[in-house]
């Protein structure tokens, strides 16, 4: 009860942000990124690991330059995403400006075969989270945070109609195979380390990174049609353009190495598009292969 308090008053206390202007959130977000930067926060330590392990053909001053690029755009993701679930949905999609393939998840759920959803931590996912909503219900695997305020909070924020909240523990992956059996939506964010035991390793950025073997088991079990979808953040920094795509065939591969291969090199593409819109303040490759002898990164 004390959570479900504690998380309501912070979700009433957060309503102020509707009404901010755009302009001011672009200067809070340059704020945050110089603030994380100057006292060597968490944020902009393991964002600068990950682009040292990822592109170690840049220089410094070119890692230092996407460095304050990729912190001003998570800095303005955080506050875009509070409003985002503030706000009505409807409101929300009012700046996809652009739609590529939606036809496909139309086609998709129409076949009665079931769909997964890949969306990588590109772009905002959450703007995305409501797209898809807005096209029928869609059960979502999420990892709840350490903190039951924080998960409480989590769960009444992304709460909108139509979207179904599955914990990543126990249960889940029943729980997504009985909703493709019966011809419905998975959404799953890929880029997630998953635990020792759980995954198998695969190169992402040219590094070995434990990846989640769950949605090759989902799909080659349940036979479902397999997409990636992302909203991108278009040059104007205000609005978005909706992609939804086929995934390769080797997504669903019996042999869980091919399909993670296949995965990681996806979401690697897609995150390539824009660097600065990727998620890279996670500890992606904490984990190293047994035997290697590689210590954390971090």
């Amino acid at each position: 009860m004390k959570a479900s308090f504690l998380a309501a008053l912070f979700y009433w206390l957060m309503l102020p942000l509707v009404w901010v202007p755009r302009a001011l959130l672009l200067g809070l977000s340059d704020a945050m990124a110089r603030l994380w930067i100057r006292l060597d926060a968490r944020e902009s330590r393991v964002c600068m690991r990950n682009l040292e392990l990822a592109y170690p053909e840049l220089s410094e001053t070119e890692r230092d330059s996407l460095q304050q690029s990729i912190l001003r755009t998570t800095a303005y993701q955080i506050l875009e995403s509070l409003r985002f679930w503030l706000r009505p949905s409807a409101r929300n999609l009012m700046q996809l400006k652009e739609q590529h393939g939606t036809e496909l998840y139309a086609a998709a759920l129409a076949s009665g075969k079931g769909v997964i959803v890949i969306a990588p931590h590109f772009g905002n996912w959450e703007l995305l989270n409501q797209w898809l909503a807005s096209r029928g219900p869609i059960s979502v695997i999420y990892r709840p945070p350490e903190s039951t305020v924080g998960d409480a909070f989590l769960r009444r924020a992304r709460g909108v109609p139509n979207v179904h909240q599955v914990r990543a523990e126990g249960p889940a992956v029943r729980r997504l195979w009985k909703v493709l059996k019966a011809g419905g939506a998975v959404g799953v964010l890929p880029d997630q380390q998953p635990k020792s035991g759980d995954g198998e390793f695969a190169p992402f950025f040219g590094v070995q990174a434990l990846t989640m073997t769950l949605v090759s088991r989902l799909a080659e079990r349940t036979g479902a049609i397999v997409l990636f979808a992302w909203c991108e953040r278009r040059d104007d920094g205000a609005s978005f353009a909706l992609h939804v795509e086929p995934a390769p065939a080797g997504i669903a591969d019996k042999g869980s190495k091919t399909a993670v291969t296949v995965l990681n090199r996806e979401i690697e593409r897609i995150a390539r598009r824009d660097p600065s819109q990727y998620q890279w303040t996670y500890k992606r490759y904490t984990l190293r292969p047994p035997g290697s002898g590689e210590p954390n990164p971090y």
